[in-house]
């Protein structure tokens, strides 16, 4: 079974084209380190309607809550994927060692508060 790297923040939407472009590098950073799949995405449907007779346990918290966005700002969904939590720790290894990275997530200029992502390591408990 492969292994996600998933990550959830609030960005301000106004800074969007900024994320993206740094993404965009950082993404390419992992892929050449190995990764199997490298996604960012931007909240599109904040919250998605649930019909009114729906089962108690269908009753969600949107992402935006979860995410403790303020007004002015979107959330972001991203993962990455490898070949299992071995694979992961050898590719990571390599990407934060790349000196691409730092140019990449230049930490005077980030896009948006890194104290306010969450980040964690998943194993795949079901892959279609």
């Amino acid at each position: 079974m492969t292994y996600v790297d998933g990550f959830v923040l609030p960005v301000p939407e106004d800074k969007i084209d900024a994320y993206r472009e740094m993404a965009e590098s950082a993404g390419k950073i992992w892929m050449e380190h190995g990764a199997l799949q490298y996604k960012e995405c931007v909240l599109e449907d904040a919250r998605p309607e649930i019909p009114e007779d729906a089962p108690a346990t269908c009753k969600i918290t949107p992402f935006g809550e979860l995410a403790g966005t303020k007004d002015g700002e979107t959330v972001i969904f991203a993962f990455i994927v490898y070949k299992s939590r071995e694979h992961r720790d050898e590719v990571n290894k390599k990407v934060m060692a790349d000196p691409r990275m730092k140019e990449a997530c230049d930490e005077n200029n980030m896009p948006f508060d890194p104290s306010r992502m969450t980040y964690g390591g998943f194993e795949v408990l079901v892959d279609l």
